[in-house]
């Protein structure tokens, strides 16, 4: 059946790309738009490819061993794609698919000029373009041409190039097939690109256009500087007008060359406004028909656009869905989280069920709307400050937001009289009797939780989560909590406002709060020193945690002598912190109990890099200069005008700072606690899903969300297309960074820090515990990976309370995300470790092993 293998562009849409790859598909998909004018042509199909590949049987052989090459092995991908593309090359078009070829060819004028042009099935896809990755031909005159450069597009399936990207992305050689677009060739008087977003900032209000003399490949290949346009509410905005020296054309015998262009006419725009404005408005429609801004290839031909190509752009963060077209501003919830991963649907829903406030999803992260509270200008002013005290390239972006014209309109303040939202609770006293009665209220509910869920399954578990929730919520918004919380906050600030303006002494609350007493996050890394005394001793078991790797290794080490000692060790600190894991806001994500391997470099580090007693002593240590420093400041403020009334204020807020401080930590880790329970409770809902053949695999459950999976215990059904969906959208929005602001625009605002304190060339931050440090930089993006010495900077991109087992042995801290009172922040405080965070890129500007300093005072780092 020859139509199989041959079709025309006008029998396609965009639904094909399985038949004709994803260029031929939405090539066919933009043939059916009203307007859009496609050079006309037809597609060879993956089914011609197909037949094609199994003419030879040694390409089998050459895919195995070619799926087999780690993705940096360039030479040996070079040597090995290089033969398969000549074993494809020779392979002779079988003739009944040869003359199907020419049959189509002779429908449009067998000695016409074509554009061949791969399609392959991974590509122009919403999760991956694969721009580039595969090859067009430009200007092929007539049938033997068109069919030896057909054999090459198939071929180019396997350039180095592809191969590589394939590989990176995870994508299976064999499962990836190439089908060809032939085209009449059009020769325009110009060319370019249309993007229907602004690529840089994502802004989807803002259309960008590039264009050139002649064809497109001389701006594709970087022969010219293009024109560039910017287009807004139908008019252009900006303009650039390169002077373009040469372009590509077309020659008469087929192919193309480079011409020189007239002096007079290179610094003439290439289009003039109206047909930008025009190109814009076409592309608006191919837009809304795919549902996704486009990367749009066009060609002028006598005042005519010609589309040539559309894909969507893919490395523009998605919006919140509103369903209104008012104008918002958001807030990432994961630079505050301090997990700025994509989380699966399950943790997205999870974390939006049990939030104080509501949370909106997008790229796989969660946002705050924060419009409704940046109307009003004292709500406004409160809110910047917040951001501004936390992370202050939040609170500059906000403020860039704000500088449009309109885009947050401004309404009057709330009447006064009623309470503050929230109702805010009297002033809480300085007791540490308050903060223990707070931790035995946390611990009691968790407690209830665990013995309360042990008989419930299917449908009833639903339920009784759905209550566990609304007690989350409590235990979350008790205003005494919340009390102490800002208590400890705003004692840290005025410390530090306070002793700067009275001693001009910078950050000095970092030295009085080391130490502070109910930090459960520094009590875990503190701990894990003491699990580390107790394995020192027996070298056999230090061996054995050398090489370990199957999770099973505690039942391992009973065997061992000195094993039972360390095992129960392990056993105990899994018991009080196995809840915990990086990224621990997603409950998907493995915990330490259920993957207790991370714990173990730490603790080979601990064993190495510390003496027996080490936990004690810092402590201790940490407490001593708390107290000398409190000693100091009360004797130098006495001196002072006024001494004695500004001592005894300071002592009074130092009292609180130790008091509440540590309590900071506390409610996280009831949050997670819980979770962890929720999450063993509906993975055993999995576990009984997959033995009722309703899942292939328990952990399928995390690419639902809890309300569709609810539907699923019901009724024992599930959408095997959606789960996929979703695994295919999770993995694509790993390569996307989430801003810290984004608007319904879809522009990503990042902030800056407006500082010119800092030496040429260093590296801008947050300064969040004071102090200088030089030492060797470690730039670590998988706590399971860290190899650590005494002496050591730790760079990585954020850390949330369960990378504190390493803050024991390194002396410094440098991530890209954080604030002044994240987990990371307040631990490095806690331990006197100088730290710098909030370094745009930290992980990518600091290489592993160079030496660096960090000023904690001065938040900058330089690289040595």
């Amino acid at each position: 059946m020859i139509e199989q293998y041959v079709w025309d562009l006008h029998e396609i849409d965009e639904t094909q790309v399985a038949i004709v790859g994803g260029k031929g598909a939405h090539l066919g998909g933009l043939s059916r738009i009203e307007g859009v004018r496609v050079p006309p042509g037809f597609c060879v199909t993956t089914e011609a490819f197909r037949r094609v590949m199994a003419e030879e049987p040694s390409i089998g052989e050459q895919l195995d061993r070619l799926s087999r090459l780690s993705p940096d092995d360039r030479e040996a991908i070079g040597t090995l794609s290089a033969q398969i593309r000549r074993t494809i090359e020779g392979i002779a078009i079988p003739g009944d698919l040869a003359a199907a070829i020419t049959r189509a060819l002779a429908r449009s004028g067998g000695q016409a000029a074509y554009a061949v042009r791969s399609s392959a099935t991974a590509e122009d896809l919403p999760t991956a373009s694969f721009a580039g990755q595969q090859d067009t031909y430009l200007n092929v005159v007539g049938p033997t041409a068109v069919l030896q450069h057909i054999s090459r597009c198939w071929a180019s399936l396997f350039t180095e190039r592809a191969v590589t990207y394939r590989r990176r992305n995870g994508i299976d050689h064999r499962t990836v097939h190439m089908a060809v677009v032939v085209q009449q060739m059009v020769f325009p008087h110009a060319a370019g690109v249309l993007f229907t977003a602004d690529p840089v900032t994502g802004n989807r209000k803002v259309a960008t256009v590039d264009a050139g003399f002649g064809l497109g490949e001389a701006l594709v290949s970087g022969l010219v500087n293009p024109d560039v346009f910017t287009v807004r509410d139908g008019e252009v905005v900006a303009k650039s007008i390169a002077a373009k020296q040469r372009a590509v054309h077309a020659l008469p015998s087929g192919g193309t060359q480079e011409v020189a262009i007239d002096a007079r006419r290179q610094g003439r725009p290439a289009l003039t406004d109206a047909q930008v404005v025009r190109l814009v408005q076409l592309g608006r429609r191919i837009e809304a028909h795919f549902g996704h801004p486009q990367d749009i290839e066009w060609c002028l031909v006598d005042d005519d656009f010609r589309i040539v190509q559309s894909r969507p752009i893919t490395t523009l963060f998605p919006i919140p869905e509103t369903g209104d077209r008012e104008n918002h501003v958001y807030v990432s919830v994961g630079h505050q989280q301090m997990m700025t991963d994509p989380m699966k649907p399950l943790g997205l829903s999870m974390w939006q069920l049990t939030a104080m406030v509501p949370m909106h999803e997008a790229g796989g992260r969660l946002f705050v709307d924060v419009t409704r509270r940046l109307a009003p200008p004292a709500g406004r002013a409160a809110l910047l400050d917040l951001m501004g005290r936390g992370d202050p390239l939040v609170r500059d972006a906000l403020e860039t937001v704000l500088d449009r014209d309109d885009f947050v309109p401004t309404l009057p303040d709330a009447p006064p009289g009623g309470p503050p939202a929230g109702g805010a609770s009297a002033p809480v006293e300085t007791d540490p009797a308050v903060v223990a009665g707070l931790i035995e209220r946390s611990r009691a509910s968790v407690a209830a939780l665990e013995r309360d869920i042990r008989t419930k399954t299917g449908p009833a578990l639903f339920d009784f989560l759905s209550e566990a929730f609304e007690e989350h919520k409590r235990v979350l918004r008790d205003p005494l909590s919340m009390s102490v919380i800002m208590a400890g906050m705003e004692a840290t600030w005025w410390l530090n406002d306070k002793l700067w303006e009275w001693l001009g002494e910078r950050n000095a609350a970092d030295t009085l709060t080391l130490s502070a007493p109910d930090n459960v996050t520094s009590e875990m890394g503190l701990a894990l020193l003491d699990v580390a005394d107790v394995i020192r001793p027996h070298p056999e078991v230090v061996a054995f945690l050398q090489d370990v790797e199957d999770e099973g290794f505690l039942d391992e080490l009973a065997k061992l002598p000195g094993g039972t000692e360390a095992r129960d060790a392990i056993e105990t600190y899994l018991d009080r912190y196995g809840m915990r894991c990086v990224g621990e806001i997603d409950i998907t994500r493995p915990r330490w109990r259920e993957r207790p391997t991370t714990l173990v470099p730490a603790i080979l580090d601990n064993v190495r890099n510390f003496e027996p007693g080490a936990a004690g002593r810092r402590f201790e240590e940490g407490r001593r200069k708390a107290r000398e420093k409190e000693q100091d400041v009360l004797s130098r403020l006495r001196a002072l005008p006024d001494g004695d009334e500004k001592a005894d204020e300071a002592k009074r807020m130092i009292d609180r700072v130790r008091t509440f401080i540590g309590y900071r930590e506390y409610p996280k880790y009831g949050i997670v606690s819980r979770y962890f329970v929720y999450k063993q409770a509906l993975l055993a809902e999995g576990e009984r899903l997959v033995r009722a053949g309703v899942l292939p695999e328990r952990e399928d459950i995390f690419y639902l969300t809890f309300q569709e999976l609810h539907a699923v215990v019901r009724s024992h059904r599930v959408d095997d297309r959606l789960v996929r969906q979703r695994k295919d959208a999770f993995r694509s929005y790993r390569a996307l960074t989430p801003p810290r602001v984004l608007t319904s625009d879809g522009e990503a605002v990042t902030g800056a820090y407006r500082r010119d304190d800092a030496p040429a060339g260093a590296l801008i931050g947050l300064p969040v515990s004071a102090g200088t440090v030089e030492g060797r930089a470690r730039v670590v993006l998988d706590m399971a990976e860290a190899d650590l010495e005494a002496g050591d900077i730790l760079v990585t991109t954020f850390t949330d309370p369960s990378w504190s087992p390493l803050f024991v042995g390194v002396a410094g801290l440098v991530t890209e995300v954080g604030g002044l009172m994240t987990h990371g922040a307040v631990i490095a405080r806690e331990y006197g470790l100088p730290a710098v965070v909030g370094v745009e890129q930290a992980t990518r500007l600091i290489r592993d092993g160079q030496r660096i300093r960090v000023h904690g005072t001065d938040g900058y780092v330089e690289i040595l």
